[in-house]
């Protein structure tokens, strides 16, 4: 791939050598160029390039959006953005587009990975019959593993207990898409975390498209040990892994509220 620096728009700044993660870039006569090491493929020697003197093609200046007249949120905005996302289980019976969710997931993409891999892809499920033999999988696995587990027994009567009550799917609160972020096996422990990460990108997003989102762990526990009748039936790579679950749909309800934690626990040192 081709590192492209116009020396004539070049101040010798140093911002690009300085903000390369893996330390390729060392400053030429004339500009910065690359020296020994690899390339992740970040974009951050462009991005940050105060007078656009620098391209390169593994990560295109024109592929990249311009935040120049980007003004970032306040404190107190970013503060209540991120404590009004609420967990939703009511969900209206209405489909999210398929358009919707594409961008839903296309900023989950943008989510930070390790060592910029990436790797995250996703399945969508809204057809209601599989969503309801996934649920059924989830459930005999939950059953299966109760036997074993004590802390699985209390999981299990709950749900079982909350349907009765209720009448209702205590698993994916029937929302009407599941999605399913797949991660590779080679590296899973770290392809898990990026999954995690990447869903929560599309958690945060999910509301100002008008949406809700909830986690289902319990799913997401049952692909990623492999749950033989649940990778049948979404016919999952045998490169790839199930790494986290989510339901979307159209909230029922409005929260007027944000509830309070726990108190924050921070030590510093001295």
């Amino acid at each position: 791939m081709e590192f492209m620096v116009d020396s004539e728009r070049c101040v010798r700044c140093g911002a690009c050598i300085q903000e390369c993660p893996t330390g390729l870039l060392i400053m030429g006569d004339e500009s910065p160029k690359k020296g020994r090491g690899g390339c992740i493929l970040c974009g951050h020697c462009v991005a940050v390039c105060p007078t656009e003197a620098i391209d390169y093609d593994g990560t295109p200046r024109a592929q990249q959006v311009d935040l120049r007249d980007y003004k970032t949120l306040s404190a107190e905005e970013a503060e209540l953005f991120l404590r009004s996302r609420r967990s939703v289980r009511q969900f209206s019976k209405k489909q999210v587009s398929k358009e919707e969710i594409t961008r839903l997931l296309n900023v989950a993409r943008m989510a930070p990975t390790s060592t910029n891999t990436q790797g995250v892809s996703y399945m969508v499920i809204q057809n209601p019959e599989t969503i309801a033999k996934i649920r059924q999988h989830v459930t005999t696995w939950m059953e299966s593993m109760s036997k074993l587990y004590a802390q699985m027994r209390i999981y299990y009567r709950t749900i079982t207990l909350y349907e009765k009550t209720h009448n209702r799917d205590p698993l994916f609160h029937e929302a009407p898409t599941l999605v399913f972020a797949l991660a590779p096996k080679r590296n899973f422990e770290r392809g898990l975390e990026s999954s995690h990460f990447c869903l929560s990108y599309a958690e945060l997003f999910a509301p100002s498209l008008g949406l809700g989102t909830c986690w289902s762990g319990f799913a997401e526990y049952c692909g990623k040990v492999d749950y033989e009748p649940l990778v049948e039936l979404l016919q999952i790579p045998d490169d790839k892994r199930i790494g986290g679950a989510i339901v979307v749909g159209y909230p029922t309800h409005t929260f007027r509220r944000a509830p309070e934690r726990r108190p924050l626990e921070v030590t510093f040192d001295k």
